[in-house]
């Protein structure tokens, strides 16, 4: 993993939320995130993946990284508007 998707400004723990909870928290994590800066969610629910790569195409972030171990998926979003 690169330097860039290690670096994050805010963390959040969406794990053993159920769908549509993680998303739900990590759009208003990055309402109240400046442009530029990178949420890091951590989830466990499966769906999240197909949730958050739909989500960030639609709302204009980018989805900079994600991966998943031991059943937790994480994935690092940069605001961009």
């Amino acid at each position: 993993m690169s330097e860039l998707t290690q670096q994050h400004d805010v963390e959040l723990d969406a794990c053993h939320l159920a769908c549509p909870m993680p998303l739900l928290k990590a759009k208003l994590a990055l309402n109240s995130m400046p442009v530029g800066a990178v949420l890091k969610v951590l989830a466990t629910d499966a769906g999240s993946q197909r949730d958050f790569r739909s989500f960030a195409q639609l709302a204009g972030h980018s989805l900079l990284h994600e991966t998943v171990e031991q059943a937790v998926f994480t994935y690092w979003l940069r605001k961009e508007c």
